[in-house]
């Protein structure tokens, strides 16, 4: 991997995880934990590598269009059983 590469999807990473960030800042209604953070800038980076992999492995559009897809349903899955625990797995706490 390129390091140009790394350190774009570092950036992505922690740009994106700045809006909750300024969301505390701003507001009571956000309130995430210092773990909170760490695990989602994990998922966000394993995401992005992900992206980054299938984008780089598969040649065709439609099939780097399919796997980007897939990684990213996979994202917003586990997104959504660590906030409000969709499935109820102990995975979420619950």
């Amino acid at each position: 991997m390129k390091t140009k590469n790394l350190s774009i999807i570092l950036m992505a990473v922690a740009g994106i995880l700045l809006i909750p960030f300024i969301g505390m800042q701003v507001s009571n209604e956000v309130d995430w934990s210092s773990s909170d953070f760490v695990i989602m800038g994990i998922l966000l980076f394993l995401t992005g590598l992900a992206i980054n992999f299938a984008l780089n492995k598969f040649k065709t559009l439609k099939s780097r269009i399919i796997a980007c897809a897939v990684i990213l349903l996979i994202l917003f899955v586990i997104w959504a059983e660590l906030a409000v625990g969709i499935f109820g797995t102990p995975f979420a706490g619950s």
